[in-house]
């Protein structure tokens, strides 16, 4: 797309800057490899380095107000405001993924799959209950293992950050953590049944 944008005459070089900067530089990249590195790999590994010292309003006020200012556009869910920002960073795993595999693999950019939909799995679950009834799902299906990982990691941080940190992040850590657990065993989403 980059190629049609910076081709097109019917949009002025400050058009394109901006479409090109701010949609896909920023938003498409940036955000998401700067959130997961910041919240799940960067602040907690300063757990582990007492030298290293992140001030407050680097890790605590300027994302939550950032937080908050996108939150002013949904003032009905402002009471979910709290998980919102855990799924959030869970995700983020998922957008770096997407985003370095996108970057990489810039050769199947075209390429379009499929999903299948909730409503033709259900039809599908009801067609065939009593061969489902045979074959239960196994619990490791379901396990998703890089948030695994990477909550049982913001886990041990919290924990050690409780028995020798001084900047009380194990609070954050042990809540993050929890989001990525539950994410990992898959209890966020829809069990598809496997034909």
């Amino acid at each position: 797309m980059l190629v049609e944008i910076v081709t097109n005459k019917k949009v002025t070089i400050w058009k394109k800057f901006h479409v090109i900067y701010n949609f896909f530089l920023v938003r498409k990249i940036v955000a998401h490899i700067v959130t997961f590195t910041f919240y799940c790999i960067i602040i907690p590994t300063t757990i582990f380095v007492p030298e290293v010292h992140i001030p407050k309003w680097g890790c605590v006020y300027i994302p939550t107000i950032i937080t908050l200012l996108n939150s002013v556009g949904t003032p009905r869910s402002f009471h979910l405001l709290f998980f919102w920002i855990l799924f959030e960073n869970v995700m983020s795993l998922h957008r770096t993924k997407a985003t370095l595999i996108g970057l990489l693999e810039a050769g199947r950019a075209n390429e379009w799959v499929v999903t299948e939909k909730l409503g033709s799995a259900m039809k599908m679950k009801s067609a065939n209950k009593a061969s489902a009834r045979k074959s239960f799902m196994r619990m490791w299906e379901r396990l998703n293992v890089p948030e695994l990982g990477v909550g049982a990691f913001l886990f041990s941080c919290g924990w050690y950050d409780v028995a020798f940190g001084k900047d009380n992040f194990f609070i954050y850590l042990f809540f993050q953590s929890m989001a990525f657990f539950v994410v990992g065993v898959g209890y966020v989403g829809t069990i598809v049944p496997q034909s």
